[in-house]
Order: C-alpha cells, then structure tokens, then sequence
C-alpha cells in the first residue's frame, strides 16, 4: 500500500470517527473529492503534497473551550488526512490543559508533521522570545496574521516597515523568514498619499532579505474589488522570492456584500485556483496552506458541520489540482 493510500485509508477510519463526532455522512464522503474537481491521480500537482498544509485557524474549534480534542489528537486526524504542514494560530489548547513548545514538537514530530510558520503577533519587544519558539518548533517562517499597522499615514506605515526591517534582520540571523500576511486592506491607499497602496508601500520600504509577505488569495481578491486596479497573481510574479507561502481560501462571488465573495469551502467557490497557480512563473515551489475562517459552520452543500470534514475534502481538491 502506498503512502498515499495508507493516509486515505487512515482517513477513512479516523475522521469521521476518530473524534466522536456525530457527523451525517460516511468517513467515505468526508474525505471524497468535491464532485467536479480534476482526479487525484496524475502528474504536475500545482501544490506538491509536502507543500500542502493548513493553519490551525481553519479548525480552531478543535482545540478550543472544554471540548478540545488538544493537539495530540488534532495532528493524528490531520496526519491521516494527508497534511504534511502546520501553520499555527497560538500554541494554546483549551480544556486539553497547559502545553509546551517543545511538547507540541515532539506531537509534530510524533506525527510526520512540520511547523511552517504561525501568526503571533509581533513586535520589537517580542520577537526574540517568539524565535525561540520558533526554533523549537523547527519552523522556517515566523509570521502575523493581523495588519502590520492600524496608522494609514505615511509616517505609520513607515514606522512598521522600519520595525518589521529590525525583526527581520534577526529573524534571518537566525535562518528564520519573517512574512506579514495580507487581508483586503493592505491594498488601500495611504490616507496622505492616495496614489500609493499601502501594500506597495511596505514591500518598497522593507528589505526583501529580511522581511516576507504570505499571499491570502481570498483576501487579496476581495482587495482587487475593493481597490480596483491591480491583479493579485501580478505580486508573486513580479516578487517571486518574496511570497513563500499562500492562504489558499476559496470564495464564492456575492455582489451583495461588501467584500464581493462570502467564504467556501475550498474547490466549491469562484475564484479560480487553477489558473492562478499555473500563472505563478515558479509553480510548486511555495507551501499552499488551506484556510477558511468559517469552516466549523459551512461545510460545503450536503455535508455536516464539522471542520475536519471541510479540511479533509479541501485538501483533496487541492491535491487535484493540475497545471
């Protein structure tokens, strides 16, 4: 039996029972491919498998409040779906009791996974106790999920690209690569430069050795409908080195709604990932990591609530992608 269909076979036996979770349909279905989507067999994956990953965001639910099933369980049911990385969202388990950085490397180790990166939130007076915890977790890449800075002046943003420079520089002293991730605002103009997107102005005012930026592919799309003018796939391509990392988060196209996408599971929405990765001039070489903010309540049509399910179904339609 393969790798792959050893996982797949684990899958079927863990994720849907493994947990207890009263769900309605078979483990089967719950890590079936969303109808329509390209085979899983094949060649020239557009997300390689050891390059395909998930932030802890996504089913936060898991290990949350009196009923976390804690980490150790998490990683077996995300090990058995196929998972091979971990982007964490806070190192904190709930009711499954206190826990330490290097207790939850060796969870990760126990499990065939890797730690790729985290969102913390980060700044001059933390970072070095934040890379520490980095290392212990043999992570590559040290992020923050929320706005670099609140401050839409020039002087703010300069002010958080001069901070993200000095965390940067010593976050690569310590082979380490610092990323700010993106929502939709980033794309918007400084409020005393109208001309100027924020975004444009940190990555021309940080050093691109010392300070990364993770594409949220959701958020930059709701970003180009806000903020008209630009094409998300054109950042990567123009500064290939500097996106080692994707959000890889679907959306479904609602014109009723400010942000012109409401969040989906993942290969049941608009935005076309296919043709996005293939546009990537460096296809494959950067970790794709499933998000979706919602996945604990919006499974895609016909299946449970349950975050496991969408994450066991998101990673194989994203597996089947095909350049």
């Amino acid at each position: 039996m393969s790798r792959r269909s050893m996982l797949k076979a684990l899958a079927a036996s863990s994720v849907a029972v493994g947990l207890g979770a009263a769900v309605g349909t078979t483990a089967g279905a719950a890590v079936g491919s969303i109808p329509g989507a390209a085979p899983s067999g094949g060649r020239n994956r557009l997300v390689p498998l050891n390059k395909l990953g998930i932030i802890l965001y996504s089913v936060r639910d898991k290990l949350s409040g009196a009923n976390s099933i804690g980490f150790r369980t998490l990683f077996e049911e995300l090990a058995a779906i196929g998972y091979s990385e971990i982007e964490f969202a806070g190192y904190t388990q709930g009711g499954a009791g206190e826990i330490t950085p290097a207790e939850i490397r060796q969870l990760l180790d126990d499990n065939g996974l890797r730690a790729v990166g985290a969102h913390v939130n980060l700044n001059p007076s933390n970072i070095d106790e934040q890379l520490d915890i980095a290392e212990t977790l043999g992570m590559p890449h040290l992020g923050q999920g929320g706005a670099v800075t609140n401050n839409n002046t020039v002087a703010g943003w300069g002010q958080a690209a001069d901070n993200w420079n000095l965390m940067g520089e010593k976050a690569k002293a310590r082979g380490i690569k610092l990323y700010a991730h993106n929502h939709a605002g980033e794309f918007g103009f400084l409020s005393d430069a109208p001309n100027t997107r924020r975004y444009d102005f940190f990555m021309e005012n940080t050093n691109p050795d010392w300070v990364y930026l993770q594409m949220d592919v959701y958020w930059a799309h709701v970003g180009a409908h806000q903020f008209p003018g630009f094409r998300p796939i054109d950042y990567i391509n123009a500064n290939p080195r500097r996106f080692p990392l994707l959000h890889l988060k679907d959306g479904k196209v609602n014109p009723d709604v400010g942000n012109g996408y409401n969040y989906v599971e993942f290969g049941v929405g608009d935005i076309n990932f296919q043709e996005f990765l293939s546009a990537t001039r460096d296809r494959g070489q950067r970790f794709g990591l499933w998000e979706q903010d919602d996945a604990s309540t919006n499974p895609a049509p016909g299946y449970e609530r349950d975050s496991l399910g969408n994450a066991a179904r998101s990673y194989e339609a994203i597996a089947a992608l095909r350049g």
